[in-house]
């Protein structure tokens, strides 16, 4: 193979990394430019029902927690839950809903809103030390709505919000949950109370599934 030849495929290899190179800044850049991919926070418990849920209900120092960590896909999302101090067995359902019904500091507001429209997403169990997890993978970050068609106009509702429910209404009877009175927030529509949710974002009143907030989108999220 002459000089010339070796010299010339040398410089098509280096023009072809050199664009792969440009490829990868280019996506690198692009992402960085669409804003959060990722989001990380924690859901409150319902005050009224906290010492059903506890694990430790006259223990301060180890209150029932639920932290969750969400990354944003191509396609879809990817969201976690992991559940600590909470009592063993419990059984819940997990939901992404429209609002709140704690306010930015996770106290409950008066009147209690509607929590609006609400998305069933999965099961959610505590082991018998207390602790549970779960895994979704869905379109969540930015973007999660839901639209009902026989409204005219159809008007689309972002559900930014997380919570868990109660799957028996028994296990909230303790705390002054009335069991003749169920929720409709599990498979069987006989759920008991909320068990706990995130909170608002306190400049933008969003949900923390917003990761973006842009006030000039219908949302109020840029998707």
């Amino acid at each position: 193979m002459s000089g010339s030849t070796i010299r010339s495929r040398r410089s098509l290899i280096a023009v072809v990394a050199a664009a792969l190179a440009v490829g990868v800044v280019s996506v690198v850049a692009a992402n960085a430019a669409s804003g959060n991919n990722e989001a990380s926070f924690e859901l409150t418990a319902n005050p009224k029902f906290a010492k059903c849920l506890a694990k430790y209900p006259n223990d301060p120092a180890r209150p029932p927690r639920a932290s969750v960590d969400v990354e944003k896909g191509n396609l879809n999302d990817r969201l976690s839950i992991h559940l600590h101090n909470i009592k063993p067995n419990l059984a819940f359902d997990l939901f992404t809903v429209q609002r709140s019904t704690l306010d930015a500091a996770g106290k409950p507001i008066s009147p209690a809103p509607s929590f609006g429209l609400a998305w069933y997403q999965s099961d959610l169990e505590a082991n018998e030390d207390g602790n549970g997890r779960a895994k979704i993978q869905t379109v969540l970050a930015d973007q999660i709505f839901g639209v009902n068609l026989d409204q005219s106009p159809p008007n689309p509702i972002n559900t930014f919000h997380l919570g868990f429910w109660f799957n028996d209404p028994n296990d909230a009877a303790a705390c002054g949950f009335d069991v003749s009175n169920p929720t409709p927030f599990n498979g069987e529509h006989r759920a008991g109370p909320l068990a706990m949710i995130s909170r608002p974002d306190a400049k933008t009143g969003l949900g923390p599934l917003c990761l973006n907030p842009d006030a000039t989108q219908p949302s109020g999220c840029n998707p």
